[in-house]
C-alpha cells in the first residue's frame, strides 16, 4: 500500500518525474488501478527538460506496449534546478531595494563564525553585489507604524535607478514589512508598470517573518532565480502540450506537498527541496504499508544522500534551513531560507560524487560530482576521477550487464584504472581504496544520521530504515548496521521512489505572519481575522493544483517562546475559530511541547508567540501500487557474483537474484544481491529478507559490528 492524495484528478494515468543531478527519474501510474510503469535516463544538464521529455515519452509507451491507452490527465515534477542554480551561482542579475540603513544587511549576516578555529574561514558570497542594492528612503517601527513615509517621488527614483542596473529580477525586503507590507507593494506595482520586462518579488509574500537577514536572503534567492524558473517552466508546459494539450502540471515543492505551476514560477524558492522531500513520503508510503511508524527515511543518489527521521508516520516540517553552502556539512556556511520544508538533513555523498586525497595526504569523498556529464569513469563518457558508483562496482555491488535493465554498460575497466590512479597517490591496494570510498561514505552517513537522531531525542534502534533513490538500496544495509538498526526496507521501485512520493503527495499551501505578542496580550479577533483572509488566499492557489474544497485539512500553527527566550518551540493545532480567545489552548500545547523538548516548564514564565501559521493539504488516502510492466514470473534463475564481504575483509560468492522475479512470501538468506532495473539492493551480511505482499522486501539484520 502506499499514500495518495486525493484531488479532481479521478482516471486515466498520472506520471510524476524528477530531475536529479545523474538521473531523471519517472513512474506512470493507473488512477484507477494504481499499476505503475518506471522510466529512467541520464540527466542533460544543458537542457533538463530533454530528459523529463525522453522519460515521458518511454512511460507513455511502456504503458501501451502492456495494453493500456489511458490518456495522461496531469503531470506531477519536481526539479534540483533551483537548487543547483545557487550553488552554481548561475543565476539571472538581480537588485536588491531594501531600507535605508540596512544596505550592508547581507554582507555582515549574523557574524557568526561557523567554525571558530579556521583561519582561512569562508563566508557565502551574497548572491547580489554590493552595487545593485538600492535604498529606499522609508521606514518602518518595530511596532509597524510609517515613521517615514513613502513619497511618489522616491519611488520614481528607484525606478530610475533599477533601470539604471540592466538587472532581470529585483528582490523587495524593507525593514519590518512583516508587520505592514504596503511600502513593498508600492514599490512592487511601481516597477511593474514602469519596468514592465523585469520580474519583482517581495519578502512579505515569500517569508513574512520577522529576522531581516534571513528574510532579505530569502526573497533575493527567490528573485535570483525566478526567471529562469519561470523560463523553464514554460517550456516545460509547452513540452507536456505537446503530448496532450491541456494536461495540468503540478509541482512539487518543499513542503511535502505539490502546488501549481504558475504558484511555482512566482515563488520558485519553495522549490528548493522538492525531489529529497518526494523521497520522504515514498519511504512513509512504504513504512505505512508494512505497519512501522519510526521511519529513518535514507535517499541516497547521484549527487547527495539525505535523511529524515520520522516518528508517529507524520513527516516534521521545518521552517528555516540553509542552502549553497561553502561546507556542505558545516552549519553556518549556507545561505539562510526561510521557506516550510519536510526537515531534511544532508548526510553524505551520492554515486557520483568524487574520490581524492585532500591536502593532509588521506582519502576523501566530494562534494564535487561526476554529474551525468561527464559521470563516473566507469560511464565511459570522458570521466576520469574514481567515484563512489566505480568504488561499488569494483567491490562486486553492481552488475555492468545489467545497469538500467542492460540499456546502458557499465565499464569495469574504466572503474579499475581510476581506482588504480588513486591508489598509487595513496600507495595502497585498489581494492583497499575502493573499499575505503565505500565504507567511508557508509560513516559518514551513519555519523550524521546518528546525530541528527540524538537531536530529535531518539534512539536509532528504535527506527526502520527506508531507503529510495538510485544508490540508496546499495549502501542502505551497510549504514543500518552501522546504526545498529536491525530492520530495513526497501520499496517497490526504490530507484525512483522520488517519483512514487510526488504520486503520493497532497496539494499544500503555507503562509505565515510574525506578529511578536506575549500571549496573555494577543488580539484574539484581529488573529481570527487575518487567518480567514489567509484562508481564502490559501483555498484559491489549492483549487489552481487541483485540491477539492471539501477535502481539504487546515493547520494552525505557530512559533512560541518563553518571553527573553531566543530559540522557538513550534506548536500544532487543528484550525478553529480564535476570535473569543485560545490563550488557555495554546498555552498547554505551548508547555506540552516545550516539556517534551527540554523535560521542565520554566515557573512564572510568560509564553509568547512571535509568529503565526496556516497549512491547507488535499486530504490523503491510500491506493495501491502494482507493477504494470510484464516481469519474469517463471521459476527463479539464481546467479552468483563475486562481492566484497566487509566482515570476512574478504570477496565472496553470494547469491543474485532478478528482484521482481520472487514471489510474495519468498523467504531468503543474507548475504545476497537482488538486482532490478533501476537500483541494487546488496545485503553483504547474514540477514533475513522476506518479500511482502506489496512487494517490498523487508530485510532483518543479524551481524552487527
Amino acid at each position: 500500500m502506499s499514500i495518495r492524495a486525493e484531488h479532481q484528478c479521478e482516471s486515466g494515468m498520472r506520471i510524476a518525474v524528477d530531475i536529479g543531478g545523474t538521473f531523471t527519474d519517472g513512474v506512470a501510474t493507473m488512477v484507477e488501478t494504481g499499476r505503475i510503469w518506471i522510466g529512467k535516463t541520464l540527466t542533460t544538464p544543458n537542457d533538463p527538460g530533454v530528459a523529463v521529455s525522453t522519460v515521458i515519452g518511454d512511460l507513455m509507451r511502456q504503458a501501451e506496449a502492456s495494453g493500456c491507452n489511458l490518456a495522461l490527465s496531469e503531470v506531477v515534477h519536481g526539479t534540483t534546478l533551483v537548487t543547483n542554480t545557487l550553488i552554481e551561482r548561475k543565476g539571472t542579475e538581480t537588485a536588491l531595494i531594501t531600507t535605508e540603513g540596512m544596505r550592508d544587511a547581507l554582507d555582515i549576516g549574523r557574524e557568526w563564525r561557523y567554525d571558530l578555529y579556521d583561519l582561512d574561514l569562508q563566508l557565502p558570497q551574497p548572491l547580489v553585489h554590493h552595487e545593485k542594492r538600492i535604498e529606499a528612503q522609508e521606514r518602518l517601527s518595530a511596532s509597524g507604524e510609517v515613521l517615514l513615509p513613502l513619497t511618489d517621488a522616491e519611488l520614481d527614483r528607484i525606478v530610475q535607478a533599477v533601470k539604471s542596473l540592466n538587472v532581470r529580477s529585483v528582490a523587495v525586503s524593507l525593514l519590518h514589512s512583516y508587520l505592514d507590507d504596503s511600502h513593498e507593494r508600492k514599490i512592487a506595482d511601481r516597477l511593474h508598470e514602469a519596468v514592465p520586462g523585469v520580474a519583482v518579488s517581495i519578502s512579505s509574500e515569500l517569508a513574512r517573518e520577522i529576522k531581516e537577514f534571513e528574510r532579505s536572503s530569502t526573497v533575493v534567492a527567490s528573485a535570483y532565480v525566478k526567471p529562469i524558473v519561470a523560463e523553464y517552466l514554460g517550456q516545460l508546459e509547452q513540452r507536456v502540450a505537446k503530448v496532450r494539450t491541456g494536461i495540468p502540471l503540478r509541482i512539487m515543492v518543499s513542503s511535502g506537498g505539490f502546488t501549481s505551476a504558475d504558484a511555482a514560477a512566482q515563488s520558485p524558492i519553495f522549490l528548493l527541496e522538492s525531489g529529497p522531500a518526494a523521497g520522504v513520503l515514498s519511504a512513509l508510503n512504504t513504512a505505512a504499508s508494512n505497519g512501522v511508524s519510526n521511519v529513518l527515511a535514507f535517499d541516497m543518489g547521484g549527487t547527495t544522500a539525505k535523511a529524515c527521521v520520522v516518528a508517529n508516520g507524520e513527516a516534521p516540517v521545518a521552517y528555516s534551513f540553509e542552502c549553497a553552502r561553502v561546507h556542505r556539512f558545516k552549519r553556518g556556511s549556507g545561505l539562510p531560507i526561510l521557506i516550510p520544508s519536510i526537515d531534511l538533513m544532508e548526510i553524505g555523498a551520492g554515486g557520483g560524487s568524487i574520490a581524492h586525497v585532500n591536502r593532509l595526504g588521506l582519502l576523501n569523498i566530494g562534494p564535487e560530482s561526476a554529474g551525468s556529464v561527464p559521470g563516473p569513469a566507469c560511464y565511459g563518457q570522458g570521466g576520469q576521477h574514481a567515484t563512489v558508483t566505480d568504488a561499488d562496482l569494483v567491490l562486486g555491488y553492481l552488475n555492468p550487464d545489467n545497469f538500467l535493465g542492460g540499456e546502458m554498460s557499465l565499464h569495469t575497466d574504466r572503474a579499475w584504472e581510476a581506482m588504480q590512479r588513486l591508489a598509487d597517490q595513496l600507495d595502497m591496494d585498489p581494492i583497499q581504496v575502493a573499499w575505503g570510498i565505500h565504507n567511508m561514505v557508509n560513516e559518514n552517513m551513519a555519523s550524521a544520521a546518528r546525530i541528527h537522531i540524538a537531536e530529535k531525542g531518539y534512539d536509532p534502534r528504535d527506527f526502520t530504515l527506508v531507503a529510495t533513490g538510485g544508490a540508496g538500496p546499495v549502501h542502505a544495509a551497510e549504514v543500518a548496521r552501522k546504526l545498529h538498526m536491525s530492520h530495513l526496507l526497501a520499496s517497490i521501485g526504490a530507484g525512483a521512489g522520488s517519483c512514487l512520493g510526488m504520486l503520493a503527495a497532497p496539494a499544500r499551501a503555507d503562509r505565515s505572519w510574525s506578529q511578536p505578542a506575549l500571549l496573555e496580550d494577543v488580539e484574539w479577533h484581529e488573529v481570527a481575522a487575518r487567518f480567514t483572509r489567509l484562508r481564502e488566499d490559501v483555498q484559491n492557489e489549492l483549487e489552481e493544483a487541483g485540491a477539492r474544497n471539501s477535502n481539504i485539512e487546515w493547520t494552525i500553527g505557530a512559533e512560541m517562546r518563553y518571553y527573553g527566550q531566543g530559540d522557538n518551540v513550534p506548536v500544532s493545532i487543528p484550525y478553529q475559530d480564535l476570535s473569543n480567545g485560545a490563550d488557555v489552548f495554546m498555552r498547554n500545547a505551548f508547555e506540552e511541547c516545550y516539556q517534551k523538548l527540554y523535560g521542565h516548564l520554566v515557573p512564572r514564565a510568560r509564553p509568547q508567540v512571535l509568529t503565526w501559521r496556516l497549512t491547507g493539504r488535499s486530504s490523503i488516502v491510500r491506493q495501491q501500487f502494482e507493477l504494470g510492466e510484464d516481469r519474469p514470473t517463471k521459476e527463479v534463475q539464481v546467479q552468483q557474483r563475486e562481492i566484497y564481504l566487509p566482515l570476512q575483509a574478504r570477496f565472496g560468492t553470494v547469491p543474485v537474484y532478478e528482484r521482481y522475479a520472487l514471489v510474495p512470501g519468498t523467504l531468503l538468506e543474507g548475504p545476497l544481491v537482488l538486482e532490478e532495473r533501476e537500483s541494487t539492493l546488496v545485503v553483504p551480511v547474514s540477514a533475513e529478507i522476506e518479500i511482502r505482499q506489496d512487494r517490498t522486501v523487508s530485510i532483518t539484520l543479524k551481524e552487527f559490528e
